[in-house]
């Protein structure tokens, strides 16, 4: 189990990165506009900074495991997304290889849930019992 501080300090990046995560729903939301208005140089090109920041979000996130989990599967769906909508751009059928990414997602979020959830959730309230004890 964390110390408080490491905890603490986790929570401290979190939320020093929330604007990087609302960034990435912007970019997201660029993407796809570009995707349902079937203009092509902006969807393609937004696969690039959408992804990047994703990545830098998972990469950011990597030491709190819940997080780790499900930035993980945010790839995933972004990359499974973009190679569905590529291939709507040029007429090639690319939903089978959308549709494993979007399993591997699932996958990952599976995972996480039964196999991790429940140990995280009691050590965060082991951890929030912790503190109430050593505040009073």
């Amino acid at each position: 189990m964390k110390t408080a501080t490491a905890q603490a300090h986790d929570i401290h990046i979190s939320s020093r990165y929330s604007w990087v995560e609302n960034a990435h729903i912007l970019l997201w939301l660029i993407k796809d506009t570009c995707w349902a208005m079937v203009w092509k140089p902006g969807g393609i090109f937004m696969i690039f900074p959408t992804l990047s920041v994703a990545f830098y979000i998972l990469w950011k996130s990597r030491h709190i495991r819940a997080e780790l989990f499900h930035n993980l599967a945010v790839c995933l769906w972004i990359s499974a997304n973009s190679v569905w909508m590529v291939g709507e751009f040029f007429a090639k059928e690319t939903k089978p290889y959308a549709v494993v990414l979007f399993i591997c997602g699932l996958t990952t979020l599976f995972i996480y849930y039964f196999f991790y959830f429940a140990t995280d959730k009691r050590k965060e309230k082991e951890y929030t019992l912790a503190l109430e004890k050593r505040k009073s």
